[in-house]
């Protein structure tokens, strides 16, 4: 730990991070995209549970969060990270066309455009994570409109990484991000078609109980046995519940009903794999070729023939 963080910002996330049942593993000192100073904070689990498994949390030096309109966002978020730990692999998340996905290498906080747009960037990864080695991927630039950016309490990771995230699934369920081996930034606008200034909250996908029950299956499938060893995910993820517009009480409501068809083990917000569940490898390894096909870019074979409309 530099010596420049042993800070207040340290110890107010010590603190916050206790209270959620985590602890910091380390704290050091980078720098940014736009070359401002950040802090680097590696979250772990409290009493060696999730032994090896940390997950970052970064942050502009000297970020105040101990506000009323700040702090409750932020003990969520550490609250949802130290659920997430306890996954096989925290890091990881199933789009609804059953796609799992691998993200990681994001630049937070989100910094100013330097192509001179009226806009906030944050850059990331994500990757296929289906758990062959095919090195499958697609490098992103998450943009926020500056007028957008006034409904996120601030600019920085824990109150802005779960829309993010949900809007990239989103933009994967649309066709507009391809997985390749190497390539540019792709673009993922995230924009007010994905917030309901009326209700006040962001929409991603109106689901009914068909599709989220689709698609819990499928993550439990990915997620606990192909990724995970057959080890409980986290069912009741509030991420998961703004991605699909529902709550963590239906997701968990509708995981227990499978568990009664023999498809999962619920423990509390926890499902794991069976053995039924499984056998069902060739319809998920579908599911997963129809949806990376729908992201391959279509070259229409009428312009070839001079047939298209001008």
């Amino acid at each position: 730990m530099t010596a420049e963080l042993k800070s207040s910002l340290v110890s107010a996330i010590e603190s916050a991070a206790a209270q959620a049942g985590l602890v910091l593993v380390s704290a050091t000192q980078s720098t940014g995209t736009d070359d401002r100073t950040t802090a680097i904070f590696q979250l772990g689990l409290k009493g060696g549970e999730g032994a090896g498994k940390t997950l970052k949390l970064e942050l502009t030096d000297g970020f105040d969060f101990d506000k009323t309109h700040l702090l409750p966002e932020m003990t969520a978020h550490l609250a949802g990270e130290a659920k997430r730990l306890r996954n096989p692999r925290p890091e990881c998340y199933v789009t609804l066309g059953g796609i799992p996905l691998s993200f990681g290498e994001f630049e937070w906080p989100f910094h100013r455009s330097t192509s001179g747009a009226d806009t906030y960037i944050v850059h990331g990864t994500i990757e296929l994570a289906d758990g062959s080695d095919h090195k499958l991927h697609a490098k992103l630039a998450a943009s926020v409109t500056v007028t957008f950016a006034e409904i996120v309490p601030a600019m920085e990771q824990p109150y802005a990484e779960s829309f993010v995230y949900n809007a990239i699934r989103k933009t994967v369920d649309f066709g507009q991000l391809e997985f390749v081996k190497s390539g540019n930034r792709q673009p993922v606008p995230v924009t007010t078609r994905f917030y309901s200034r009326w209700q006040k909250k962001f929409l991603f996908t109106e689901t009914d109980d068909n599709e989220r029950l689709r698609y819990l299956l499928s993550k439990v499938y990915w997620l606990s046995g192909v990724l995970g060893a057959n080890k409980p995910v986290w069912i009741a993820d509030g991420r998961d519940a703004q991605y699909l517009n529902t709550t963590e009480a239906e997701l968990l409501r509708m995981a227990g009903h499978e568990a009664g068809e023999g498809l999962v083990v619920l423990n509390g917000e926890f499902a794991a794999a069976t053995p039924a569940l499984m056998a069902r490898a060739a319809e998920y390894q579908a599911m997963l070729d129809a949806a990376l096909d729908f992201t391959k870019p279509k070259f229409n074979e009428s312009m070839r023939s001079g047939h298209a409309n001008m």
